[in-house]
């Protein structure tokens, strides 16, 4: 099973997400249904290795904290779009969350990571610089919610996109 571990937005931030996305240019692209930052992707994992995976997470300490959205943005870059996204701040504490996880785990560290939700998944721009113009145009605000827990979720892939089930939540141990 494809696997990712994540922190979910508030309902205020679900709705800002898709209010945000009502106002993004036209494109052929693919929104995103259901809003979380993904911490970190871990891709397929057999059943024995899921099991390990919550074993390791139940160790990973943190606290609860403050998160606020920020600027969009885009991957990979402006001249090759592939995703626009809003971004998220403290990205100290949240890169911090990231890196207890990756190390709980004794992955690699990501160092591309950078602190976001996924808005849109872009498939084909016929105009690059309009589009890039217009998102621009497109004025954010700062909202906060509290990063409660972390999930570790289940992803498939289906007809109608990607499906996320969560199979384990992860509650805040204090550092």
């Amino acid at each position: 099973m494809r696997l990712f571990i994540a922190f979910d937005v508030s309902d205020e931030i679900n709705n800002y997400c898709r209010q945000i996305q009502s106002q993004l240019p036209d494109s052929d692209s693919k929104l995103v249904k259901e809003f979380h930052l993904t911490l970190r992707f871990l891709g397929e994992c057999d059943e024995s290795e899921t099991k390990d995976i919550i074993k390791s997470l139940k160790k990973v300490k943190f606290d609860s904290f403050k998160v606020k959205t920020s600027n969009l943005g885009v991957f990979p870059n402006e001249n090759f779009i592939k995703v626009v996204w809003l971004g998220l701040e403290p990205k100290d504490k949240i890169i911090n969350l990231k890196n207890s996880i990756e190390e709980a785990l004794s992955l690699t560290k990501d160092e591309r990571f950078y602190p976001h939700i996924t808005l849109t998944r872009i498939k084909f721009l016929k105009n690059k610089l309009e589009y890039i113009k217009k998102l621009k145009e497109i004025e954010t605000k700062e909202l906060e919610f509290n990063v409660k827990s972390i999930k570790l979720y289940k992803s498939e892939l289906t007809p109608k996109g990607f499906v996320h089930e969560m199979l384990e939540e992860f509650k805040p141990q204090p550092l």
